[in-house]
């Protein structure tokens, strides 16, 4: 996928993932099969992930080498990437630290998806600084993955939204409602 392709993709899946939130009430909006995350927990936890990828695409690429170095391999493709992390996900992977979102009121809802556009937005916006040569020189360091480049870093990220997108769908389906 060109960074073009990877640039629509990023805006139309996350303003979907947003859109679908945004237009719940507020019992589904609060609702969480036991032991998971409701609906706004799950735009916060996008929200959460993509703000450190929007920060590196932002710094000076040679502190970017300098702190993350380069990549000493060819980058993988989009289904190796999704593979990999089902994978760890399978292997009792969860997200820790600054990723697990905090509780999020029904008010916060358009609050959090206007965040998460303009973290988005701002986010392409840097990527339009990297060559596509780039894409596949620079790495960034991923908790569950280790080091991607910024390609398999996108793809990671193009993945995790429609993953969550589908797992707040399937916990409201369960609802019962």
């Amino acid at each position: 996928m060109d960074k073009i392709s990877i640039i629509q993709s990023l805006i139309q899946q996350h303003r979907t993932f947003a859109s679908e939130i945004t237009q719940l009430d507020r019992p589904a909006f609060m609702y969480a099969p036991e032991g998971k995350w409701t609906a706004g927990q799950q735009l916060d936890h996008i929200l959460r992930s993509t703000r450190p990828l929007r920060l590196a695409f932002h710094l000076p690429k040679a502190i970017l080498k300098l702190v993350f170095g380069k990549a000493n391999r060819p980058s993988r493709g989009y289904d190796a990437v999704v593979e990999k992390y089902l994978f760890k996900l399978k292997a009792g992977g969860v997200a820790t630290g600054v990723f697990i979102p905090k509780p999020v009121g029904f008010s916060l809802k358009d609050r959090l998806a206007l965040r998460l556009s303009r973290t988005i937005a701002s986010l392409c916006k840097g990527l339009g600084r990297f060559s596509e040569k780039e894409l596949d020189e620079y790495v960034l360091p991923h908790p569950l993955l280790g080091k991607l480049t910024i390609r398999e870093m996108l793809y990671f990220t193009l993945y995790h939204v429609e993953h969550h997108r589908q797992i707040t769908r399937r916990n409201l389906e369960s609802k019962q409602v």
